[in-house]
């Protein structure tokens, strides 16, 4: 791996992975140095391989592969140990790492290199289900974006913060109401290690926030080449409201969530410094940590040299090295704080405190005006964008006035839109059929279209063989998980029973996962009951899998999830729908592998860009959604369905409107499409429009196309006009 070192971690977990191979069988020890790096996640064999030491205690464990070696059994371990097929297996799953990770890196930018990385700022990340700091979309994008960097070699870091309790779970009662509660994280248990210094002392970062010195600890995680920092205030010499700090993921309580912001911003720039790491450009996803461009001011102010006389304009060459990621239009998703809170907040930390405040409003001169988080980071940012092409133009509508004086189509902001990370999103039926006729070197060319134009070339036969495989698979995982989760919620015995029974592996399939919003308009699936009754129990019938979580004081969005379990007094909903429990990572790639049609329903334009859908895409899935997000320049007419994205501020008729159209294009053109057979039992039509989305959709929305984009666009872009 490369790096600047020596006392950025690498050294800890090389010596947890260490300590973990000595409780283990000999055979079984290069396994220790696999556990501590997720690129086992994405490898084709990485998951089976860690399943078969005991696939049980490995569920159990939330794949988490440093649990499953520290808790399997000795007869486990022994019995894989003499297992010479999963031996060699092991053997060459730690030889292919040790030789992905040894690769040269990638020098196509000359201001990245691996002394001076892209530092990469989020608040959450969905690297992987084991490692519980992420809630929804835009972790799931941190997660792709750090893969994807380690696949291409491009020098980058990370970090965010170690929430002990990560984002709530969810258990759905009998009515169709969410209740919330959390579970701690021990660290220890994780693929990560704490950073040491040259003493063997824990790496620490002291931030002054609302007056107490939070003391935060360093934690390191390996996601293939890129170190993932994060940090921690649950130390012993802080006070209990201190160490609360990174308890909760997006924490309900505005005054901790501001301290978490913070940290993030400030203790990052911290943290780099402290292990040595000079960022070339540092890169804001979201606007939580947009105080780090005026820490990295300061930390370069501290650094110099220079007199009074000759020094350089320090705010403006940290402004230079960052850019800046929106990923909502949605109000409630740019967060923003009265001035006092943030005068209270920051008020011992060494930054100009009405200019900090100044920047973060609209209107700078506007003294009863909050502090907006995203402001802020357009301010402190020499290049923005936003997710899609069409969220780049509602950002700049957006956020114009930040540049009063400019024509709308002059507004500085651009546009990256959102990839998925294939090998992490792609099932193995689909995987294997691309390895058989696009060649085992596939992923290492996604990117050409000349590649693509072959899986018109696949026979239907094996193309639909594999859609039906992955639909199996995941029909087998709903019928376990719907039944687990009603007797859970304690529902009648029929019901319980329907799914298991009757969810059908041959039945056109549904999915709709995402977080419960108020704007994804979950309640259209429940708006014509009747409708919704007469398709799932029709002589072409269909089946729908459903998931996601409300945030926990969104109750406009419960009662909406509420709203669906009404309709379960019907036999057919309980034999044809279900809801799963607890939404996260894991499951989510079991319904993008498995659903035949991928739904979204966002008001427009609130959807920015949307992932989901990408990752069914890869996976043969058909979309039907609104144009809005990354929809809006994927269809085609050729490639899935698509309902209006045209802004309509009478919410009730553009409502009854969608719904009229989402019912008219299930009943006319999908259905037909999936049930309608040749003498060879294939779906013709079908087949030629999951071609025509493979083909045209998978290297255009994939991870290694964006992370090119962002490479050959915002880090190597040059100053763009500083709003006013």
């Amino acid at each position: 791996m490369d790096g600047p070192g020596p006392h950025d971690g690498r050294a800890d977990i090389e010596a947890a992975a260490a300590d973990l191979a000595e409780r283990l069988p000999e055979p079984l020890q290069p396994l220790a140095r696999v556990a501590y790096n997720y690129a086992w996640s994405w490898h084709e064999d990485g998951p089976e391989l860690f399943a078969a030491i005991d696939h049980e205690r490995f569920e159990l464990c939330q794949q988490n592969p440093v649990r499953l070696l520290e808790e399997a059994s000795p007869r486990a371990l022994k019995r894989a140990a003499a297992d010479s097929i999963l031996v060699e297996r092991a053997e060459r799953l730690h030889a292919e790492l040790d030789a992905y990770l040894c690769r040269p890196p990638d020098r196509a930018n000359d201001n990245i290199d691996p002394e001076h990385p892209v530092a990469f700022l989020c608040a959450e990340y969905g690297v992987h289900v084991s490692l519980p700091v992420y809630s929804g979309g835009l972790g799931a994008l941190a997660g792709d974006i750090l893969k994807e960097a380690s696949d291409r070699a491009l020098p980058m870091v990370a970090v965010g913060l170690m929430y002990r309790k990560g984002y709530f779970r969810q258990r759905i009662d009998a009515s169709g109401w969410q209740h919330e509660y959390w579970l701690d994280t021990d660290p220890q248990r994780l693929p990560a290690a704490r950073v040491t210094g040259a003493d063997g002392t824990p790496v620490a970062v002291t931030v002054p926030i609302y007056g107490a010195e939070v003391v935060a600890y360093v934690w390191r995680v390996d996601v293939g080449r890129v170190p993932l920092f994060l940090l921690d205030a649950d130390v012993s010499r802080n006070g209990p409201v201190e160490r609360w700090t990174t308890a909760r993921l997006y924490e309900a309580d505005p005054i901790i969530r501001l301290a978490q912001y913070v940290l993030l911003g400030v203790g990052a720039i911290a943290a780099l410094s402290a292990m040595n790491i000079d960022p070339s450009v540092v890169h804001l996803n979201e606007g939580h940590a947009a105080l780090a461009p005026l820490a990295l001011a300061r930390s370069l102010e501290t650094r110099s040299s220079a007199t009074n006389g000759d020094a350089p304009d320090f705010l403006q060459t940290a402004r230079d090295r960052t850019v800046f990621t929106t990923h909502t239009p949605v109000a409630a998703g740019n967060d923003s704080y009265p001035a006092d809170q943030v005068r209270q907040a920051i008020a011992h930390l060494e930054l100009p405190q009405e200019k900090t405040i100044a920047l973060g409003r609209t209107r700078p001169e506007d003294e009863h005006e909050p502090f907006g988080v995203t402001q802020a980071a357009l301010r402190l940012s020499r290049a923005a964008n936003g997710v899609s092409r069409r969220h780049g133009e509602v950002s700049r509508a957006m956020w114009s006035p930040l540049w009063h004086d400019t024509p709308l189509d002059e507004v500085p902001i651009g546009h990256v839109t959102n990839g998925v990370h294939v090998p992490t999103w792609i099932g193995s039926a689909m995987r294997e059929l691309f390895d058989t006729h696009l060649g085992r070197d596939w992923l290492e060319r996604i990117l050409d279209p000349d590649l693509w134009a072959a899986v018109h070339e696949i026979p239907g036969d094996e193309l639909w063989a594999a859609r039906e495989a992955q639909r199996a698979h995941m029909i087998e995982h709903v019928r376990r998980r719907s039944t687990n989760d009603r007797l859970l919620r304690g529902d009648v015995r029929e019901y319980v029973d329907a799914a298991a029974q009757v969810f059908d592996d041959r039945v056109l399939t549904i999915g709709f996962a995402r977080r419960v919003a108020t704007y994804k308009r979950l309640e259209l699936l429940t708006r014509d009951s009747e409708f919704i009754l007469s398709l799932l129990g029709g002589e072409r019938p269909v089946q729908v899998v459903l998931a996601g979580k409300a945030h926990p004081r969104d109750e406009e969005a419960k009662h909406s999830l509420q709203k669906l379990f009404g309709l379960k007094s019907s036999p057919v909903v309980g034999q044809r729908v279900v809801y799963l429990d607890d939404y996260d990572l894991a499951t989510g790639a079991v319904l993008t592998q498995g659903c035949d049609v991928w739904l979204n329903l966002p008001r427009p334009p609130l959807e920015a860009s949307g992932t989901s859908g990408m990752k069914s895409v890869v996976n043969g899935g058909l979309q039907l959604s609104v144009l809005d997000g990354w929809w809006a320049e994927a269809y085609d007419g050729s490639n899935g369905w698509a309902i209006p994205g045209d802004v309509d501020h009478d919410h009730e008729a553009q409502d009854q409107r969608d719904a009229a159209m989402l019912h008219r294009l299930l009943a006319e053109e999908v259905l037909p499409a999936f049930y309608e057979r040749d003498e060879h039992g294939l779906p013709v039509r079908w087949l030629e429009m999951m071609r025509a989305s493979l083909a045209g959709l998978t290297p255009r929305f994939t991870a290694a196309r964006m992370l090119r984009d962002y490479a050959t666009g915002p880090y190597a872009s040059t100053p763009a006009r500083t709003p006013a």
